[in-house]
């Protein structure tokens, strides 16, 4: 009677693990002197609809070759500027508190 029992529960359990799932790892804070901005993988993935491969291996680097990308850079459409031009996305350039949070 209680192998009827736990193929449901295993089935149950298995389908809802991806829903509990972190999407990229989950949300990174980088540490800033303008106030610390914290990049949320699910916004971008899910909210966006972008692939893991629209960023990394093209704009963004394993941690280990990770560069820091000054705000100048990114107005050149550097790193998160890529996308945050104003066009794509909301500019890099102005609204300070949109990413910095103090």
């Amino acid at each position: 009677m209680k192998k009827f029992f736990v193929l449901p529960a295993v089935l149950t359990a298995m389908a809802a693990t991806p829903a509990l799932a972190v999407v990229g790892g989950g949300d990174i804070t980088l540490k800033n002197k303008g106030g610390d901005v914290v990049f949320s993988h699910n916004s971008h993935v899910d909210g966006a609809g972008l692939e893991c491969t629209a960023c990394h291996d093209r704009l963004y680097l394993s941690k280990a070759q990770h560069r820091k990308v000054t705000m100048k850079q990114m107005q050149k459409g550097k790193s998160c500027g890529a996308c945050h031009n104003g066009k794509k996305a909301f500019s890099v350039k102005g609204d300070c508190v949109k990413c910095h949070k103090k």
